[in-house]
């Protein structure tokens, strides 16, 4: 006859391996949304560049302004305040850091940060310990699209793959806020 003690542990174990499984099918799907999320951005971005190269002004972009997004609710928010999912402009001098969503923002202080202490380049998994996250795929990934972004934008280097530190032009800023 089994003991109740071992039939207990038989029940644990079942139920850990489960809450396992589901963890990692849980941040296989995370991960997975980070790319389907980065895909749709992609597409949004090449649709309203083929929307400016097609408009009747034959595409230039000057004099124009930023059309608001019919999702946001309320009044249009001053050029300068950062919102959630807000496109990542290219950097250039005399842009505040105010123009990104607060998530970019928080990459830049960190490597900012960072740079005045001469501490060096920082890893995407080394961000999301900083940051308070857990260094799980999904996070890092998450972290890893928006540094490649900042790279891609001219707020960020990627001095070796996968490092990150901010571009010397915006860390000559001295805080960008």
């Amino acid at each position: 006859m089994p003991s109740v003690v071992g039939l207990l542990e038989q029940h644990e174990l079942a139920a850990r391996c489960r809450v396992d499984g589901l963890r990692e099918e849980a941040d296989r799907i995370q991960a997975e949304l980070a790319v389907a999320e980065l895909e749709w951005q992609e597409w949004v971005i090449a649709r309203r560049r083929v929307d400016a190269v097609l408009a009747p002004d034959c595409g230039s972009t000057a004099g124009t302004e930023d059309v608001p997004d019919p999702r946001a609710a309320g009044g249009s928010a001053p050029r300068d305040s950062a919102k959630p999912k807000s496109q990542v402009p290219v950097w250039s001098e005399g842009l505040a850091w105010s123009v990104l969503s607060v998530d970019y923002q928080r990459i830049l202080q960190a490597l900012s940060d960072r740079d005045r202490l001469h501490q060096g380049s920082l890893t995407c998994q080394e961000m999301a310990v900083m940051f308070g996250l857990d260094a799980v795929p999904a996070k890092v990934e998450a972290l890893r699209s928006k540094a490649k972004r900042l790279v891609a934008r001219g707020w960020l280097a990627e001095p070796a793959p996968g490092r990150f530190m901010l571009a010397k032009a915006a860390a000559a800023r001295g805080g960008g806020s």
